[in-house]
This record gives C-alpha cells, sequence and structure tokens, in this order.
C-alpha cells in the first residue's frame, strides 16, 4: 500500500464530502479512491468513514485520525518546499509574523522595493502584537521587539531597542521638567498597561539603577495610544525610539533624565542591555535564501545605528 496516497485519498474524500467528488476533482476513477480508503482502514485496524448512499460522515476513530492526517499531509509539503527552495534565488511563499505598529511605520513602507528585487518571493505577513507559536501557524520568519525568552529558535539582532522619557513642550512649561529619576514620581505618567497592574520605570546610568514607581491619569496597552497623549499634553510617557524619534526630532516631544537608560521595570524582566529587536526563525529555515533575504533587506534599512535613532 502507498500509505501518503491513501492517507491523500481519505482527506480528499473528507474535503469533497464523498468518493465521487474528490475523485471527480483529481479527474481519476472512484473506484482507486475507494481502495486506498478501505486499504488505510486495514491498515488501521479501525472504520474511518461512515458509508451510506445519502452522505458520508466521519466515525470518531475519523474524527481523530483526520486532523493528524492533515498536519502529515501539510509537513510532508513543506518539506518538498523548503528542499525545492534550498538552492538558487529566493523563491515561494514566505510567511511573516510582525508587530503592528513597529511593522506599520518601519517595515511595510520598504517591501515594495523588497518584492522589487526579489520578484520570485510572495508575502504572507501576519500583523499582530501576540507572540505567536511559528511551528503551529507554519512562520518563516517573526520580528519580536524587547527582551528575548530562552527557545530553540535562532535569533538575529536587527537593532537595539531603546526607550526614552518624554513629554510635550506644553506638559512640561505647565508642570516644569523633572531633572532626577525620583522627580518622575510627582509627574503625570502615562503608562503602559500590563496585566499584573504594575506601573514601575527602570532607569539605568552605569551601575546605578533606580526604580521608580509611577502614576498617571492614563493607562493603555497600545503604545501609539500613548504618543498622542503625551503630544497632547497629558503628561510624561516612556516610548520605544522607533515610536518617538521623529517627533523628538522635531521638537514636539523632549527627552527627559535622557543620560539614563530607561526601561520598563517588571518582576522578571531581563535586564535592558539584553533588549533588541530580532528576526527569529526555526532551525530548518536557516538555509533559506527567502529568510536570509528578507532578513539581510530589514538589517540593510534599518542601518546601524537604526536611521530612528540618528536623530538623538
Amino acid at each position: 500500500m502507498d500509505m501518503f496516497a491513501a492517507i491523500r485519498a481519505f482527506v480528499a474524500v473528507v474535503e469533497e464530502g464523498g468518493f465521487a467528488p474528490a475523485a471527480r476533482r483529481a479527474g481519476q476513477a472512484a473506484s482507486s479512491y475507494t481502495r486506498h480508503v478501505d486499504a488505510l482502514e486495514a491498515e488501521l485496524g479501525v472504520i474511518l468513514l461512515n458509508r451510506s448512499t445519502r452522505r458520508l460522515s466521519l466515525t470518531p476513530a475519523g474524527e481523530a485520525y483526520y486532523p493528524q492526517a492533515v498536519a502529515i499531509l501539510a509537513g510532508l509539503e513543506e518539506a518538498h518546499r523548503s528542499i525545492r527552495e534550498r538552492d538558487g534565488p529566493p523563491r515561494g511563499l514566505l510567511r511573516v509574523s510582525l508587530p503592528t505598529s513597529f511593522a506599520r511605520m518601519h517595515i511595510v513602507p520598504f517591501l515594495p522595493r523588497f518584492m522589487a528585487e526579489h520578484p520570485g518571493v510572495e508575502l504572507d505577513l501576519l500583523m499582530s502584537d501576540e507572540v505567536i507559536n511559528l511551528v503551529e501557524r507554519r512562520v518563516d520568519v517573526a520580528i519580536r521587539l524587547g527582551a528575548l525568552d530562552s527557545s530553540s529558535l535562532i535569533a538575529r539582532r536587527l537593532a537595539p531597542h531603546r526607550r526614552i522619557v518624554c513629554a510635550s513642550p506644553a506638559y512640561l512649561a505647565q508642570r516644569g521638567t523633572p531633572e532626577t529619576p525620583a522627580d518622575l514620581a510627582d509627574h503625570a505618567c502615562l503608562t503602559f498597561a500590563f496585566t499584573d497592574g504594575e506601573r514601575r520605570w527602570r532607569l539605568t546610568k552605569g551601575e546605578h539603577v533606580e526604580q521608580i514607581r509611577v502614576k498617571g491619569p492614563l493607562r493603555a496597552n497600545q503604545a501609539e495610544a500613548l504618543k498622542e497623549a503625551a503630544l497632547a499634553g497629558f503628561g510624561v510617557v516612556m516610548l520605544p525610539t522607533w515610536l518617538a524619534g521623529e517627533e523628538i526630532a522635531q521638537g514636539s516631544l523632549r527627552p527627559l533624565v535622557s543620560e539614563w537608560h530607561a526601561d520598563i521595570g517588571r518582576a522578571g524582566a531581563a535586564p535592558s542591555g539584553e533588549s533588541g529587536i530580532h528576526a527569529l526563525y526555526l532551525p530548518d529555515r536557516r538555509g533559506s535564501p527567502k529568510v536570509r533575504a528578507f532578513v539581510d533587506f530589514l538589517a540593510e534599512r534599518f542601518g546601524s545605528p537604526p536611521y530612528w535613532d540618528r536623530a538623538l
């Protein structure tokens, strides 16, 4: 028995709703599909399909087997695809996971150039701030911001992930300018909303560390909302430089306590020096021309230091 042919026949019959529709779509005889499924059931020692003249349905064994069969075929196709694409120029579908705001500002504007340079690559962008499983979502490369958790993924650092404390000139004119980290405790601070409720900023200068418990009129789980509130004069904010660099260069936001390195202090958080903007991919994508082309392209576009930090 050709096991893969039998599994393909079983999946096709389920997806098309019958032996005849599955065979008709493939341009084959329905009897060949019947033989394949019969042989698969004999090999497994179970009945996978309830057959009747009116309808076809999965047995409990078939319901358990079907998703695994789909996964087997997807894995086989992925193995074939990765080998086919390993040699030669970048080509094929490239699935990329991207954080939404960062992608909108610093990746999507460059994609027409990437696609012009690599016309054989088709991009599938998954834009979300959720940390997804690369295997389950069949993602080729993910861009992640901040400190990395320990994992078996390959990581390439593309740029530092710096944060900066800042406020609008209008706010500072009304409330005064904080001169030290401790002064921030007396200001209206706009903070990122974590599920643990912590509102603490961590500032370092050399070996000296200050942990400041901050308070203010607004929390949000979206950094762009905090930036807009700061621009409107609502308070002091800590933002990544990739998000606030342009406003700081233009003077609509002014950096504060700039001799201190700023980070969000959370229980169990990695030291700020480990933070970065990384491209992550599975070990079996290491030799993929399309992954390498995409990651190299982003590293070149961002530069060193990254273009959003040069005005700072």
